[in-house]
C-alpha cells in the first residue's frame, strides 16, 4: 500500500538559512530598519529602550562593534557592543530578531557572536546586561553570566538614562537604582568558574 500524502498544514516550514557575522560599512543600508525594529520590540514588550538613530547604528557598524544576521539580503537580526566607564564594562545592546525569523534559535546565535566579539575586543572587561526576558536570561546564563544586584553594574549615568523611556522607571528612581523589574546579569572574566561538585551544608 502506498504511503498517504502528508496532510495539508502538517509539513514543517523550512528553517531559513541565516548568516550571522560582524557588521561593516556595507551594511549601512539596514540601519533605518534596525532602528524601527528596536522601537517595535520595545513597544510590544512594554519596556523602555535607549533610542538610537540610524547614524549611531552606522557608527557601530563602521567601528566593527555590531553583529548582523542576514537571510540573503533580508535583515533577520542585530546586536551591538557598547562600552561604559572607559571600557571597564561592556554591554551587548539592542538585540533584535525580525518577527519572521523568530523561533529558530537566532537570538542565541546573535548573542553568542556578540559575546565572542566583546571578549575579543575587551578581554578584561566585565560584560553585563539588564533584562526582563526569561529567554535572554537563559542565554546569558549559558554564556556564564550570573544574576547580580544593580550595584555591581556600571554606575555611568549615561547608561541609566537609557531607562528614562521605560514605563517602570519610577521603580528605579524610587529605589535609587537599586531595584526594578529588570534582572541585572554580569560576566566577570576575573571571577573563578563555579565548581560543579560544590556542595553546601543544610
Amino acid at each position: 500500500m502506498s504511503a498517504l500524502p502528508a496532510a495539508a498544514g502538517n509539513v514543517p516550514e523550512p528553517v531559513p538559512v541565516v548568516t550571522v557575522r560582524v557588521a561593516g560599512p556595507d551594511d549601512f543600508r539596514y540601519a533605518e530598519r534596525i532602528c524601527a525594529e528596536m522601537a517595535d520590540a520595545a513597544r510590544i514588550r512594554g519596556t523602555g529602550i535607549a533610542k538610537r538613530t540610524p547614524e549611531y547604528i552606522q557608527g557601530k557598524m563602521e567601528e566593527g562593534k555590531a553583529v548582523i544576521a542576514l537571510c540573503e539580503a533580508r535583515l533577520a537580526g542585530f546586536c551591538y557592543v557598547e562600552t561604559w566607564e572607559h571600557g571597564r564594562y561592556v554591554a551587548n545592546s539592542g538585540l533584535i530578531v525580525v518577527p519572521e525569523f523568530r523561533k529558530h534559535g537566532l537570538a542565541r546565535r546573535i548573542k553568542r557572536r556578540a559575546f565572542r566579539l566583546s571578549r575579543e575586543r575587551y578581554p578584561d572587561s566585565k560584560l553585563f546586561g539588564i533584562t526582563t526576558s526569561l529567554a535572554v536570561m537563559k542565554i546569558n546564563a549559558d554564556l556564564g553570566y550570573r544574576p547580580v544586584t544593580f550595584s555591581e553594574l556600571t554606575q555611568d549615568d549615561v547608561f541609566w538614562k537609557g531607562c528614562q523611556s521605560c514605563p517602570n522607571v519610577d521603580i528605579l528612581t524610587r529605589t535609587n537604582k537599586q531595584h526594578c523589574l529588570c534582572t541585572g546579569m554580569l560576566f566577570d572574566p576575573g571571577a573563578p568558574p563555579p565548581r560543579s561538585d560544590e556542595h553546601h551544608d543544610d
